[in-house]
């Protein structure tokens, strides 16, 4: 199968809306865990600062042979404080083979702007 079971997203960051921007979108951060196998991946997830103590082991189960997806202001992360001007990073283990990829919309412009990338995998 495809993928692998150590993923890392180092440039966590959910921007604010800022005077000028449109008010009729909002921003977000989306992680996307593809899981190929026929088997659930029981994920860990750890968060990383620049300014405090990590939160380390945030359990997360990607069903098998489907995509799933959580945005950073998930319920599940809702005590981690991953709020707009928060600089963060992420590790992802799994107990399989899986792909990940993060999205974000920055909505501080009319045109606003969206990216996507894969983490860096080991």
């Amino acid at each position: 199968m495809a993928g692998k079971k150590n993923w890392y997203i180092v440039d966590g960051y959910k921007p604010p809306l800022k005077e000028g921007g449109d008010p009729n979108y909002i921003g977000h951060e989306c992680i996307m865990i593809l899981n190929t196998n026929t088997q659930d991946a029981h994920c860990v997830i750890d968060v990383y600062f620049s300014d405090r103590d990590p939160v380390l082991g945030i359990p997360y189960l990607a069903p098998a042979q489907r995509i799933s997806a959580f945005y950073s202001h998930d319920e599940f992360l809702k005590d981690v404080g991953l709020g707009q001007n928060v600089q963060y990073s992420l590790c992802i283990t799994s107990d399989v083979d899986v792909i990940v990829q993060y999205g974000r919309m920055d909505v501080n412009q009319k045109n606003l702007a969206y990216i996507a990338l894969l983490g860096h995998s080991e």
